[in-house]
């Protein structure tokens, strides 16, 4: 694991602490579950490109699906 990978996942692991909290305070379940997602998936992925199209993509889904 390299240094752009851990600060990576240290970005990723913050936006989806702020996008749990909107979550739950809000009532809104796509980016309480995008967080929880964020939070966790760097654990998993080994590979910083790997790590940027998914978190990428969270991101993508929590801003542009509304319910």
């Amino acid at each position: 694991m390299d240094s752009a990978t851990l600060l990576w996942g240290l970005l990723f692991g913050s936006i989806g602490l702020g996008f749990v909290i909107y979550g739950r305070r809000q009532s809104k379940p796509v980016p309480f579950l995008c967080g929880l997602g964020l939070m966790g998936f760097p654990y998993l992925v080994d590979g910083t490109l790997w790590l940027l199209v998914i978190g990428l993509s969270l991101i993508a889904i929590a801003y542009f699906v509304r319910t």
